[in-house]
């Protein structure tokens, strides 16, 4: 397989936000950030604002645009706080890496974003119309597969994202789809526990799964987004610079071929029993697969090696070190843009071109 099965690359064009000085919210860092267009027309990131002690908020910041390129940001205040208990946690908590999918045939904004609670970091999505004002629908539930011989709902679980349109479910049924990634190691949550695999997995490491909502149930109630079935897994990690996880990265884009998926690939020694904190040594990178138009469940095409490497000062050196997290892409006038988190402290922008 070559790099030119995903004939796309990423080239960096700046650093549009950073914390800034004395706000207290932002005091350990801006990152990983959600986007859309607004009602205005005018184009906004929501980023993961950082306070003392690990306490994550969702923030509004107006993108600038010079000629069509985001250059910098126009904080607009902050659009979700941990104000349930479900999003809680005793040393860490808060609402976290947000991912906004436009579902124009439902006509609102969808968030998945992790709340990091008492049991670790859980699945919970909101909907909104506006980017500001946003109703949260309530954790994700995952239903019963008998097939897979365990409970999803069981395990922590981070990096989930819509497809914007429907696509065939598991009968060939239209259904919204998301993608996620399920942690086994059940003894990051209570110490001593083994982990528990589903069935004929063998592979321990977090890999990207999809599961399906029937549109004809979403479209009756909105909410019902956060009940999902049909779990199956995508993608394991495959290559070096992602030996020890890969997830998901912005809302999967159309393409000639099928479904464009940027996702992020770790590398270094595999170490399970750290809890749900980077290790010292990951290097986080950017990559790509191609999915299926018509199974989108099916890894058509991936790339060998990442499209974008902490190769500057503010993916080395950060909160977390090494650190490229892609979460967001949008178009402009002057190209597509993909914005990633910096080594867990600042949010930084690539342009995305197709290769010939």
């Amino acid at each position: 397989m070559s790099s030119y099965d995903v004939p796309y690359r990423l080239t960096r064009a700046g650093t549009v936000m950073t914390p800034e000085p004395g706000r207290a919210e932002e005091a350990e860092g801006v990152l990983n950030p959600a986007s859309g267009y607004g009602p205005d027309g005018r184009l906004y990131l929501l980023p993961r604002v950082v306070a003392r002690g690990n306490r994550s908020r969702i923030g509004l910041a107006e993108v600038r645009l010079d000629q069509g390129v985001p250059v910098a940001v126009e904080r607009r205040g902050i659009v979700l706080a941990p104000d349930q208990g479900w999003e809680h946690g005793a040393g860490h908590g808060g609402v976290e890496d947000p991912r906004v999918t436009w579902l124009p045939d439902l006509g609102v904004h969808i968030m998945t974003y992790v709340a990091y609670g008492p049991l670790g970091p859980r699945l919970a999505l909101a909907s909104s119309q506006d980017l500001r004002s946003w109703r949260r629908l309530g954790p994700v539930l995952f239903g019963y597969e008998p097939d897979l011989r365990l409970d999803l709902n069981l395990y922590a679980n981070k990096d989930a994202v819509f497809f914007p349109e429907p696509v065939p479910g598991p009968d060939g049924e239209p259904c919204w789809a998301m993608l996620h990634r399920p942690m086994w190691n059940l003894g990051l949550i209570r110490a001593g526990e083994r982990d528990v695999l589903p069935a004929g997995l063998d592979d321990p490491r977090p890999g990207i799964w999809i599961s399906y909502v029937p549109v004809d149930e979403a479209g009756k109630d909105v909410s019902r987004l956060v009940r999902l079935s049909g779990h199956r897994l995508v993608a394991l990690p495959l290559h070096p610079y992602e030996r020890v996880k890969i997830g998901a990265g912005p809302p999967p884009r159309r393409v000639p071929g099928g479904w464009l998926l940027l996702h992020h690939g770790v590398a270094g020694e595999p170490a399970p029993s750290t809890g749900f904190a980077a290790v010292e040594g990951w290097v986080y990178s950017a990559g790509a697969m191609i999915l299926s138009a018509d199974d989108p469940g099916t890894v058509l095409a991936r790339t060998p090696e990442p499209l974008l490497t902490p190769d500057n000062p503010e993916e080395r050196v950060g909160t977390v070190a090494s650190v490229v997290f892609p979460t967001c892409a949008e178009e402009t006038t002057a190209g597509t843009f993909v914005f990633y988190g910096m080594a867990d402290a600042r949010i930084g922008v690539a342009r995305l071109d197709r290769v010939d």
